[in-house]
């Protein structure tokens, strides 16, 4: 097998230190293991070099690691797709690693011996048209303030280190109320405006908010959660359910809240409508995301042995109260192979 590193030689400072690491880790396995990096140009880079790959030899199997965030590892994923030979996986070094996530966070993927020797298994894609997702397709007050954090990131005050704070202002502004109507499998969700809505594989979205807290990437489902529009006192009570994955099961939140399962979405919305696709922004008013199962393989190391027994204290203890829970996952450093919301 070929492994295969693609990452960004512009990145910002904590990417260059965390590249270098791998690059000098990767001197280990000179004489053991075939492997390359490659220095992407520009965006998009990425994504036509893994296709030239893959058509270049579409019988070795090859392995190629997004090196940066889920903006690269969506450049990877679009470039492999539909080439038997190639696996993807992630070395989260970049400033958004949301997918990963699912499994626990970056520490087990920043494990290079681990990487390398990971098992590939077969995950679920999204499509819209000829576009791709691994992780979250979504749109209302979440892509508000990502066009605005777009569109200020260069600028003085109000942009840079601030542009995050930017655009959540501009959310609470204009972001509140968006005019679309969402059905899943034909099932409409709500009558022409939401505050937003996520359609999940992975379980993350925006860092830290805990989206899809009962997602399965290898169930063949899409995972629907829409916030029908409130006000600005509800938003603030519904943000810290939202980021530890509780809303669900929030009596507080049962109304304004539709979670579906399905295999498709169907979005009608007015000109100039955007939502957002692994955090690439695209304008498109009418559209279908629909599942693949299976539509890749992705490389997922073994969890280390104390994360192991973090998974049997949970289940041990799954009778008991949620305090006990909270204890263990207080006190153990654990990444598990679904997040720990979902241990029951």
């Amino acid at each position: 097998m070929k492994h295969i590193f693609i990452y960004n030689p512009t990145a910002g400072k904590n990417n260059k230190g965390a590249i270098k690491t791998l690059q000098e880790k990767m001197k280990e396995y000179d004489g053991k293991l075939e492997y390359e990096f490659y220095p992407t140009a520009a965006a998009g880079d990425a994504t036509a070099y893994v296709k030239s790959r893959c058509e270049a030899d579409p019988v070795t199997p090859m392995r190629f690691y997004a090196c940066g965030g889920d903006g690269t590892a969506n450049e990877v994923l679009h470039g492999i797709v539909g080439h038997e030979n190639a696996s993807m996986t992630c070395y989260p070094c970049g400033s958004g690693n949301d997918y990963v996530k699912y499994y626990g966070g970056a520490d087990r993927f920043l494990d290079i011996d681990a990487l390398v020797n990971a098992e590939e298994t077969p995950v679920d894609i999204m499509r819209v048209d000829d576009r791709y997702a691994i992780n979250v397709i979504n749109f209302g007050f979440d892509t508000c303030v990502l066009k605005t954090m777009i569109k200020v990131k260069n600028k003085k005050i109000i942009g840079g280190k601030h542009a995050y704070t930017t655009g959540v202002v501009a959310g609470l502004l204009k972001g509140m109320n968006n005019k679309c109507t969402v059905s899943v499998d034909g099932e409409r969700l709500n009558n022409g405006s939401l505050l937003l809505c996520t359609i999940a594989n992975g379980s993350y979205v925006g860092g830290s908010f805990c989206c899809a807290p009962r997602s399965k990437n290898d169930d063949g489902l899409l995972e629907v959660c829409l916030v029908r529009p409130i006000s600005r006192f509800m938003f603030l009570r519904l943000l810290g359910p939202y980021t530890n994955g509780n809303h669900l099961d929030d009596p507080r939140f049962e109304k304004i809240i539709a979670y579906r399962r399905g295999k498709t979405v169907h979005v009608e919305a007015p000109k100039g409508f955007a939502f957002s696709l692994d955090g690439e922004v695209v304008e498109k008013n009418d559209f279908t995301v629909e599942v693949i199962p299976g539509g890749v393989k992705f490389a997922v190391p073994k969890a280390p042995v104390k994360e192991a027994a973090f998974v049997l204290l949970s289940s041990a203890f799954s009778p008991l109260n949620t305090n006990a829970h909270f204890f263990f996952r207080s006190n153990i450093s654990a990444t598990v192979d679904h997040p720990p919301f979902a241990i029951t």
